[in-house]
């Protein structure tokens, strides 16, 4: 007889039924055992020549597809550090661009000008980086809301300004950039090294959500949660909103830079393109996409906007077929992915990682209701 077979008895002597144990808890999987999966599925690609029609033009080790894929590595961790002010801290900043391109002009140009290894050049890029995150955002801070989004983006326009309009001849102009292939390592160039670019896009999400999880982990993330929630009732219970906002503003645009390195490199240059507000607005596209203030949502939303807006510049002529009136606009990327946009927010608020637990809702509501009908009958 086992322990479990014993009844055991309750304070009036009559028996309880024995305990059984939670199988769901048994069945229960680490933290890690997801993002260990995933990691391993990312790093298993270049190796794969599994051809998926319809989805690339190439196997997945192919030189196309791979830069597809660290195109959206790249923008699913810049989505990441952007969540990391609008999704868990709730600061709404038109400004993010910035600093993704502070990261890649800054980058560029003490390569292509002081010669500067790559290493040295990203090390800087990266400091400098987050060092204008912690100035600009001390100032930004100081208001909140709509106040917060438009200095955002005046400094952003600034820097836009000043990007193209190319003062010194150093960022190019309109043209951009070229990446200094003298003073990178061999390995980083030519199309028959882009595996070693995709390693590059791979290691920046890696060090992007491992930065973000463990911030969101820390007392510094719990109060974020607590300023999102209800900034006044944080202050009432005498904590100071404004140096945890601005741990969040320095973290965010210094993860930021890193992805404007890592962009530089997979690019093979950098465009006055990636400085503009708009950018920042795709930005906050993607995380919505995804879902803000998630674990993942943001790294989906990302890959999917990026994917789909590839793919669809890709299908120029597809819908050379149809009248004016709708090839017109079906043959605008942005509208196409605007429309997707507003449908996805309409229909399934939350994001994309709130759909699995939508439909189980759903499916439950229906078992429920088929249950009750039985009943009745």
């Amino acid at each position: 007889m086992t322990d479990t077979d014993v009844a055991v008895h309750d304070a009036s002597g009559s028996p309880k039924p024995p305990t059984v144990p939670d199988a769901r808890r048994r069945r229960s999987l680490p933290w890690w055992a997801v993002p260990a999966v995933l990691l391993v599925v990312a790093l298993s690609l270049p190796f794969s020549t599994l051809y998926v029609p319809g989805l690339f033009h190439g196997a997945l080790n192919s030189p196309s597809t791979l830069h597809l894929l660290a195109l959206c590595l790249i923008f699913g961790g810049l989505a990441t550090s952007y969540d990391l002010l609008y999704g868990r801290v709730g600061l709404l900043s038109f400004g993010h661009a910035l600093y993704f391109a502070c990261g890649a002009y800054a980058a560029a140009l003490l390569m292509s000008v002081l010669n500067l290894s790559l290493l040295w050049s990203a090390l800087i890029a990266v400091v400098g980086g987050t060092l204008l995150a912690l100035v600009l955002g001390a100032v930004s801070l100081r208001v909140n809301g709509i106040a917060l989004a438009m200095v955002t983006l005046a400094f952003a326009e600034a820097g836009s300004i000043l990007v193209s309009r190319d003062p010194g001849r150093w960022t190019g102009g309109e043209e951009g950039l070229a990446l200094n292939t003298e003073t990178i390592p061999a390995a980083f160039v030519g199309v028959v090294n882009t595996v070693n670019l995709y390693w590059v896009a791979v290691g920046y999400v890696v060090v992007v959500l491992a930065v973000v999880w463990w911030l969101a982990g820390t007392p510094v993330g719990r109060v974020w949660q607590g300023i999102r929630a209800n900034e006044q009732r944080v202050a009432v219970l005498g904590i100071n909103p404004y140096p945890y906002k601005l741990v969040a503003f320095t973290a965010g645009g210094g993860l930021a830079s890193l992805g404007g390195v890592a962009y530089l490199l997979v690019n093979g240059g950098v465009t006055p393109g990636i400085t503009t507000a708009e950018f920042t607005l795709t930005l906050l596209v993607m995380v919505a996409l995804g879902g803000a203030g998630t674990r993942w949502g943001p790294l989906l939303g990302a890959a999917l906007y990026t994917y789909a807006e590839n793919r669809l510049l890709q299908s120029g002529g597809t819908f050379d077929a149809l009248p004016a009136w709708i090839e017109a606009p079906l043959s605008q990327p942005l509208f196409v992915l605007g429309t997707l946009f507003v449908l996805m927010v309409f229909f399934f608020p939350g994001g994309m990682v709130a759909l699995p637990g939508r439909i189980r809702s759903a499916l439950g509501d229906r078992r429920a209701e088929s249950a009750r009908k039985v009943d009745d009958s």
